[in-house]
């Protein structure tokens, strides 16, 4: 999976970004977990990974900022 466009990101629900945060946090965790161990992957994953879960986060706040704004 490449990396996502922030376009298609502003569709999911908050509900579908939390549960995309945690799922790419998982993955995270795991691809430091197989660079520790020296099993094999691809390092850019770890670049790609950290990036969406940046995106991912970005969003959300920003969400969450503007429906506090608003009441």
């Amino acid at each position: 999976m490449g990396i996502s466009k922030l376009n298609v990101l502003t569709s999911l629900s908050n509900e579908e970004i939390l549960e995309a945060i945690i799922e790419t946090e998982k993955e995270l965790f795991s691809l430091r977990f197989k660079k520790a161990t020296r099993q094999s992957f691809k390092p850019h994953k770890i670049k790609e990974t950290k990036r969406r879960l940046a995106q991912l986060k970005t969003l959300l706040t920003f969400r969450l900022n503007s429906s506090e704004k608003e009441n």
